[in-house]
């Protein structure tokens, strides 16, 4: 590389850097904006603290490596801190001492990308951090650290790449212990020829959510155990620099397989039939002996867990999905995994239904298919009377006109049955990706039949959540089974989807359907003959859960509950979708109202996010509010809550409903009746504003209080 990724301008040694993490990394982030390595603070402060509400990057023996790729960040960067006093960084053993900030460009290449999963395979390194530990001045720690980048750059880049497979195999290690650049195809040659002391063969993947630095970690800490052990290990690294997949015959030689992840395992259909041991990436780096030991133990289990199927390059199965996984996180993992698969669905399907309604009026639901299915382009519609949901001849006792005619009604029938035909997927894929979250591929073809039959019973949303989970943990069953190794091959892919959905299909018609379609009509009826105070209290509530915790499960509950109702497509659910959009919008405009209306009262950065609110919550993006959230939450998030109540409130006093499940002020058109919309909002806002300036001025503004500790410091 022609620029190294360190300076001593972003160095900081035995510093204070503020006592929790959040201060450490805004510092050290000002550090790499301050040396022209970046040029916006709070965009990658923000990309920063994303990644590390994903997991701590707190590492074993006082290290902490928080990470991002960024669109502020302008190259490949580090910054690096010795802290006196020690913070933590959620590692177990205690507080870190030695800090590495690395930046990646969003869009860089990925040399630079390499050349970063080369630092971070030396953190495991002990004569490395030792160094870093009694390094003197700035400049010597810079050379410590481009001494293990500079001179091998090109080696590295080939390492990166070569380690992913077969590298780094236990003997690789070795390699890397003394150079990352070497940790590559000298390491797997090495490995290949013999099986080890032990003359056990493992494979193991390792991958964290931005593949920067804790991917590379995981694998040298295994790939270091393994060669004191004697194992022969080869380690597939699936990370932002690059993964080349492991050899099939490696894998298919293999006794046991080590999932070491924060992400779906890339083309995991690779590994069915082996024993397999599934923990988190930072298990990989702080206990690989215990991932070893039980990648050993499974090996000679006849009964072991196994690999069951593939997921795709982006699962969304999440991480730590065996070994320490509690079964309750397991499980509500899989139901946001549903969820997040089925709100496109919802989404496009929603908002084409709300074209629909804009271009042949609110009464193109009456006759939507036939309207799309006997006209054309070329045979336009005219006067259209319908008659309980039909059309029929203009003199039709009790027949009603349509409000539109021509192209505009035929459009609008259109885009209509193209919403219809989108949420019509809704249920199925609910729970088909619930059953995906629970047992990865095998899981769908029963998941997707058990949402298909809900459907068809009438047992709607709460239906495809029982079936989405019964078939889920029915195929995680099936996958334990111990089957021949010929037959294994099968299993995933032909055998379990099979007896799955037979066993799926039986239960709902014999058994569960009729019952849960009784229970979800009886939902429908109890929203549907909500009144008055009740539906007022149900819009308090549902306001209230949108701004509890502003995008976080609380909130995505209270919309995934409004959305599943608009598939019914009754007045009560219009309502519920309503009150939750309404609400939802409130947090980041009443924040940027408040930084307008008393300014000093926030810090700069907040002021220049509360610009960026206003478009934010004005097209329902709740998550606008959450930097303001994360730097006062106990006066932020109170204040934001009232508001959303007096909205949700408000929208139910009103009766007003919403075709659209998404799209704020630009659906207007799909809101009925707008005034009322609009109306509530604004009350929200109000409240919400008035509340966090009463909150925030009960303590010292920002400026005024970073101003008496520079003059006390100056003292």
């Amino acid at each position: 590389m022609n620029h190294p990724i360190i300076e001593t301008a972003t160095v900081r040694l035995d510093a204070d850097l503020g006592g929790s993490k959040d201060e450490v990394i805004r510092s050290l982030a000002g550090s790499l904006v301050d040396a022209g390595r970046a040029h916006d603070l709070e965009q990658m402060v923000t990309d920063l603290l994303a990644r590390e509400a994903k997991s701590a990057t707190g590492m074993k023996g006082g290290i902490a490596i928080p990470h991002c790729k960024s669109e502020s960040v302008e190259k490949p960067s580090l910054g690096f801190a010795r802290l006196d006093p020690a913070v933590d960084f959620g590692a177990k053993d205690g507080p870190a001492d030695l800090v590495f900030l690395i930046g990646a460009p969003a869009g860089g290449g990925k040399e630079h990308l390499k050349i970063l999963a080369t630092l971070a395979r030396n953190l495991v390194r002990a004569e490395f951090v030792e160094s870093l530990r009694t390094a003197a001045t700035p400049e010597e720690a810079v050379d410590v650290i481009q001494g293990v980048l500079a001179p091998k750059d090109e080696d590295s880049s080939s390492s990166s790449t070569s380690s992913s497979s077969p590298a780094p195999s236990a003997a690789g290690a070795a390699g890397a212990a003394g150079a990352a650049g070497a940790a590559g195809e000298a390491g797997a040659a090495g490995a290949a020829g013999s099986t080890g002391g032990s003359g056990a063969r493992l494979v193991a993947v390792t991958a964290c959510p931005t593949g920067i630095a804790h991917t590379y970690m995981a694998a040298d800490s295994l790939a270091q155990e393994a060669t004191r052990r004697g194992i022969d290990l080869h380690v597939e690294t699936q990370g932002s620099a690059g993964a080349t997949p492991l050899d099939p015959q490696v894998i298919r030689d293999a006794d046991a397989v080590i999932f070491a992840t924060d992400v779906g395992v890339r083309d995991r259909g690779r590994f069915a039939g082996k024993p397999v041991v599934e923990y988190g990436v930072k298990k990989g780096i702080d206990a690989p002996g215990q991932l070893i030991d039980e990648a050993l133990a499974a090996a000679s289990n006849p009964h072991a867990h196994r690999v069951s199927g593939e997921t795709g390059a982006d699962a969304a199965t999440g991480a730590d999905s065996g070994g320490d996984e509690h079964w309750a996180r397991g499980l509500q993992r899989a139901v946001m995994t549903g969820v997040s698969y089925m709100i496109p669905f919802v989404a496009a399907g929603g908002l084409l239904l709300a074209l629909g309604f804009l271009l042949g009026g609110y009464d193109v639901a009456y006759a939507w298919q036939a309207l799309a299915t006997d006209y054309s382009l070329t045979n336009l519609p005219g006067q259209i009377f319908v008659l309980d949901g039909e059309i029929v001849n203009a003199g039709t006792a009790g027949a009603e006109q349509l409000s539109r005619t021509g192209l505009s009604l035929y459009v609008g029938a259109v885009l209509f049955a193209i919403g219809q035909a989108a949420m019509g997927f809704m249920i199925a894929v609910l729970s088909g990706y619930i059953a995906y979250g629970l047992a990865d591929r095998p899981g769908l073809a029963p998941g997707f039949v058990g949402g298909a039959i809900s459907v068809t019973l009438g047992a709607g949303f709460i239906g495809a959540l029982i079936t989405g989970i019964v078939a889920g943990y029915l195929v995680r069953w099936m996958t334990s089974w111990n089957t021949p190794r010929w037959l294994a091959g099968l299993m995933p892919v032909v055998l379990i989807p099979l007896l799955g959905s037979l066993v799926i299909g039986l239960l709902m018609f014999l058994l569960l359907g009729r019952p849960l379609a009784a229970v979800s009509e009886g939902l429908e009826s109890w929203l549907n003959g909500m009144t008055g105070s009740s539906m007022i209290v149900l819009g308090i509530v549902l306001g209230l859960m949108m701004c509890f915790d502003l995008g976080g499960p609380v909130n995505k509950a209270a919309y995934t509950f409004a959305t599943a109702g608009l598939a019914a497509d009754n007045p009560a659910s219009l309502k519920i979708m309503a009150a939750v959009m309404a609400a939802g919008m409130v947090p980041p405009l009443a924040l940027g109202l408040a930084t307008v209306v008393r300014k000093r009262l926030f810090s700069p950065a907040e002021q220049e996010n509360g610009r960026a609110a206003f478009l934010l919550g004005a097209s329902f993006i709740t998550e606008g509010a959450i930097p303001f959230a994360a730097a006062d939450p106990l006066r932020v998030i109170p204040s934001m809550m009232a508001g959303g109540a007096v909205t949700g409130a408000l929208i139910m006093t009103f009766d007003v409903g919403s075709y659209a499940p998404h799209g704020g002020i630009f659906v207007f058109f799909a809101i009925n009746p707008v005034w009322g919309y609009i109306v509530a909002i604004l009350a929200g806002m109000v409240v919400s504003t008035t509340a966090v300036i009463v909150a925030k001025s009960t303590r010292r503004a920002p400026e005024v209080a970073a101003t008496e500790e520079r003059v006390a410091v100056d003292a």
